[in-house]
């Protein structure tokens, strides 16, 4: 019998996905990148959601570095109903995995309504997204079933990294030498992020009453991290189904910490921006509770209790890329344990009667046990 592909197989494939997708990198993302070059673009509007947004955000800190260009990323109904004031100049990018979210659909609407060239990125060029658009590029994510997006994240995340990458390089921002050396750094993450899922398991057994004992939690970053602290409070959020909030470091204890008792959950990600200022927050809300988690780069906390350690030997805009999938393997082990998969029939009932998806879905490639992917 064939084994049913889990979270956790996706998650471990993360590392030779990005070794491929870095191999592979000029193919991969030409048709972004030609759009850019040639359509006189000069800033970004990303339009995900989800985890799909979380992976553009992942991504932002990276983009604006290397190619010299502001990025903004806005939810699709967001950008539908409110937020779509976009210039000529700005090269606007439809996000979604499956190719058949209703609210990436309507977004497109607006973009061609506006008489714009309409782009897509997606892992099915063959989606209902992918035959609306002038210009549609798959992001390297292959065939992920399950419900609960994890290399999708990832790849995502890499795509545009690479994409700034090769734009700059052909803008003659970066020299061809230059771009190589980051994508040798990008490199560097696939092995990095595979130390970070041979270190999870161990973290988590060491720390197992406080993990499976969360009611609420906190996840906090800052920078690229940011995006990573996103995802891990949705996946937390829908896979463990305990209310989870996400924070940028500092904000955090300006008033979202005053309702916190020794009950909560916090886990700080310390990806070398700011890690003295995140390393005192993490002492300070230890005075609070024992449940609060560091993840950090930094040797001088390797020992500390609550702290998982990771050497890593790249940029802070590289770090999430690494990161990911301590929450991911967390949040998979935890709803495994607790029995969690199965949601209140109620929910199962609203996305019944609200769907996200357009009805050409139930036969795409993504199918499989699939409420709520991006």
């Amino acid at each position: 019998m064939e084994h049913k592909k889990t979270m956790l197989d996706y998650i471990a494939d993360c590392p030779e996905f990005i070794r491929n997708n870095v191999a592979d990198s000029a193919a991969l993302t030409k048709p972004l990148v030609d759009e850019y070059v040639n359509g006189g673009y000069k800033n970004i509007w990303i339009v995900a959601c989800g985890s799909s947004s979380n992976g553009s955000l992942c991504a932002r800190q990276f983009i604006r570095r290397h190619l010299k260009c502001e990025v903004k990323i806005v939810t699709p109904f967001h950008f539908v109903s409110s937020e779509n004031d976009f210039s000529e100049t700005d090269m606007v990018v439809v996000v979604s995995q499956s190719g058949y979210s209703l609210n990436a659909l309507d977004a497109i609407k607006v973009i061609e309504a506006k008489g714009r060239r309409c782009i897509g990125l997606t892992g099915d060029v063959n989606s209902d997204l992918g035959k609306v658009c002038d210009v549609v590029a798959n992001y390297g994510v292959g065939r992920e079933t399950v419900a609960y997006v994890t290399r999708g994240v990832t790849t995502l995340a890499l795509f545009f990294m690479l994409f700034a990458v090769e734009a700059a390089v052909r803008l003659g921002i970066k020299t061809a030498a230059e771009g190589e050396a980051v994508k040798q750094q990008l490199l560097k993450a696939a092995d990095i992020n595979a130390a970070v899922q041979a270190q999870t398991p161990s973290f988590i057994k060491e720390h197992y009453r406080q993990l499976s004992g969360m009611t609420n939690a906190y996840v906090c970053g800052v920078g690229a991290n940011l995006g990573t602290a996103s995802e891990g409070a949705l996946k937390f959020g829908e896979t463990v189904s305990i209310p989870t909030a996400v924070y940028e470091v500092e904000e955090y204890i300006h008033g979202p910490n005053i309702q916190m008792t020794p009950r909560y959950s916090v886990f700080l990600i310390d990806g070398g921006e700011g890690t003295e200022r995140i390393h005192r927050i993490f002492e300070g809300t230890k005075i609070v509770t024992d449940n609060a988690f560091l993840l950090t780069r930094c040797a001088d906390y390797k020992d500390e209790h609550n702290v998982m350690y990771v050497p890593m030997d790249v940029p802070e805009e590289i770090t999430p890329l690494c990161w990911l999938p301590f929450f991911q393997m967390t949040a998979c082990r935890l709803t495994d344990d607790l029995d969690r998969w199965n949601k209140h029939p109620l929910q199962r009932a609203m996305e019944k009667f609200v769907s996200s998806k357009s009805a050409n879905y139930v036969n795409s490639p993504f199918s499989e046990d699939t409420p709520g992917r991006a």
